[in-house]
């Protein structure tokens, strides 16, 4: 793993969110529940009107929910979003004070955040450290051969003694990096991967570079 990591920070040096939050805790929340099965393209897209009409957690809170959903429709699943944002935001404002809270406790009582995103928001906002075992984090820790390339708390749990607290956060944007360059979910490219002699199960035509 210490190679892998090695490798990862040399080919993606920077390792940061593509949700472009400008670094404000309470937008990252929302933009983390609205990436639910979207991409982070539409995410950034939606996001940039979205925050001129509720640009706080008040705001959120205060909201009609049709309002909310006719912004974020195109992000999919956008009643159910739109519901747990407001939700969300209302605990947030009577419970935190306004602000973000920071433990995995009160993280996972918040509407839509499941350990994804509290892994997210830890690392990213508080610098606390932790797997965000989205698609490619654990697709890619299951060819390596580092969990079983299908349970998320799995994944989590196997790679967190394996990264140092300290690089899980930027370990997982980069492994988002590489899983859309290069260990995609089809036709991943091997023969062209820098861990290519550090992987367990390389697809049969990259053997040879083993």
């Amino acid at each position: 793993m210490a190679e892998i990591i090695r490798l990862l920070e040399k080919i993606y040096p920077d390792g940061e969110c593509m949700l472009e939050s400008g670094g404000d805790p309470f937008r990252l929340l929302v933009m983390a529940i609205l990436s639910a099965q979207c991409t982070d393209a539409r995410v950034n897209a939606v996001s940039e009107e979205l925050f001129k009409r509720f640009p706080d957690p008040a705001s959120f809170a205060d909201a009609r929910r049709e309002d909310i959903e006719e912004l974020i429709r195109s992000c999919g699943l956008f009643r159910t979003k739109a519901e747990n944002l407001r939700k969300c935001a209302k605990m947030i404002v009577e419970e935190y004070g306004g602000k973000v809270p920071s433990s995995m406790e009160d993280l996972l009582k918040l509407p839509g955040v499941g350990r994804k995103v509290a892994n997210l928001i830890r690392g990213d906002v508080f610098g606390l450290g932790g797997i965000v075992a989205d698609t490619h984090c654990i697709r890619i820790s299951g060819r390596l051969g580092f969990s079983d390339g299908k349970d998320p708390l799995k994944t989590e749990r196997d790679l967190d003694p394996l990264v140092p607290k300290e690089k899980q956060s930027a370990f997982c944007h980069r492994l988002v990096l590489f899983g859309r360059d290069v260990c995609s979910a089809r036709n991943p490219k091997c023969a062209a991967c820098a861990l290519i002699r550090l992987c367990r199960h390389p697809s049969p035509d990259a053997e040879s570079e083993r």
